[in-house]
């Protein structure tokens, strides 16, 4: 059963989110699209899959990692001198952001708590050597960036990232998004289900599995992931949430009237640092600060299927979530049809 509302003329984009499932597997979802500031799409899915149904997704949550860092611009180590050991003392915001700071995965073996423990990751992280000289190339630091972003708030500010994102943009802007969750919010919150669709080579086993957990879903559906702070990986939200996020990124940092940063920090973030081969996907992508940056205009995916993002030439924000970890067959149909029946270039 489809649930939601489509503004007239998008009548198409509801019968491509139906066909995903029933042609594309899908049990539980939701999508949402914002044109110009207006709600155009909201629709749900799936038995059990209710409109403020949070669920995670993967590292589409890493551009509100890097939002919460993004009035800074120094070396990291002026923040977190310990970050300067094994040649990392000129790595610079910018390039962290970027995933130009050469800490794609860690080398040293870690048992699985390693990644519920703050502390421990970032002694990891500050000891580690880059796996290429920063600046000179880019690979996602798929599970650690959230921690790179997260002591950078907690030594300027003096509060976790999940506790800053919370106090200063999810509640401004209205966001139902957590990193993090609270004990009221796991009642709401949907368990995954499928296989996620990996690489299987050495650096993808040491960029997504150690320390061990993030494929494993026992793991990722249990109460101490959820409500632990992993910034790269565990946000938790509804597809509202996360299209409003990137609406505030298209009205440069505003949103119902609340100005959270400037237009000139929007477009640092959203610009592109450095197009390269990236070394853990394996192709050319441009990154940004948070996001990837292409012709379509940024975003994020997630591993699973999520995606949240934003095209400045049609004034669209959108986002898909999905509770059944697959490929992103379902977000790409989502996005050709919105793209096809109403986000009409101004």
């Amino acid at each position: 059963m489809i649930h939601g509302e489509v503004a007239d003329g998008f009548v198409d984009v509801r019968k491509a989110f139906a066909r995903g499932f029933d042609e594309l597997g899908e049990t539980g979802a939701g999508y949402v699209a914002i044109v110009d500031g207006r709600v155009v799409v909201d629709l749900w899915g799936g038995e059990g899959f209710e409109r403020d149904s949070l669920v995670h997704v993967y590292s589409v949550t890493k551009p509100t990692a890097a939002f919460c860092v993004l009035v800074l611009d120094d070396p990291v180590a002026r923040w977190w001198p310990e970050f300067a050991q094994a040649g990392k003392g000129r790595v610079t915001i910018r390039q962290a952001l970027s995933h130009q700071a050469g800490l794609v995965a860690v080398r040293e073996p870690q048992p699985p708590a390693a990644i519920l423990d703050w502390e421990h990751a970032c002694r990891l992280l500050a000891a580690e050597e880059p796996w290429w000289e920063p600046g000179a190339g880019h690979g996602e630091h798929a599970l650690f960036y959230g921690h790179i972003c997260g002591e950078l708030v907690r030594r300027s500010d003096g509060r976790s990232l999940g506790r800053f994102w919370r106090d200063e943009v999810a509640v401004p802007w209205g966001l139902d998004f957590h990193i993090g969750l609270a004990e009221e919010e796991l009642e709401r919150t949907v368990d995954l289900e499928g296989e996620p669709a990996t690489r299987d080579d050495e650096m993808h086993r040491l960029a997504l599995a150690n320390p061990p957990g993030l494929l494993d879903l026992a793991v990722v559906n249990g109460e101490p992931w959820r409500t632990a702070e992993i910034p790269a990986v565990n946000g938790h939200g509804t597809a509202a949430a996360l299209a409003r996020f990137y609406a505030g990124l298209l009205a440069g940092g505003e949103l119902d009237g609340v100005r959270l940063v400037s237009p000139e920090t929007v477009a640092a973030m959203t610009r592109g640092e450095l197009t390269a081969r990236d070394v853990l996907l394996g192709h050319v992508i441009t990154w940004g600060l948070g996001v990837w940056v292409d012709h379509d205009g940024f975003g994020m995916g997630g591993l699973g299927g999520s995606l949240a993002m934003a095209d400045p030439q049609l004034g669209l924000a959108q986002a898909y979530v999905t509770r059944r970890l697959a490929g992103h067959e379902r977000a790409e149909a989502m996005d050709a049809s919105v793209r096809s029946v109403g986000a009409v270039p101004r």
